[in-house]
């Protein structure tokens, strides 16, 4: 059982969602504010909750966390921000 990962759950500071990255397991939170940062490209964030939006986004918010870990980053849990998911200066 200890291999099972948790479902995502909402918190009051995010959603908290489980990575697994060459058999290494992180817990991870995406802020609200990223999250928000994410839905205001497609739609109106006030409209959706936090939870939609984390899984319209799911395998992006995914793919990052698991390269962050993959790279060595640490922290408990990783804090994925605002930043995380800001575009590179052209």
């Amino acid at each position: 059982m200890s291999q099972l990962t948790k479902e995502p759950y909402q918190t009051s500071e995010g959603v908290i969602f489980t990575v697994v990255v060459d058999s290494l397991k992180r817990e991870c939170l995406i802020k609200e504010e990223a999250l928000q940062q994410l839905s205001s490209k497609n739609t109106e964030a006030s409209t959706v909750g936090m939870m939609d939006v984390f899984h319209a986004f799911e395998g992006k918010i995914n793919g990052v966390a698991r390269r962050l870990v993959a790279a060595g980053v640490q922290g408990t849990p990783l804090v994925l921000s605002r930043n995380t998911f800001a575009a590179p200066p052209r």
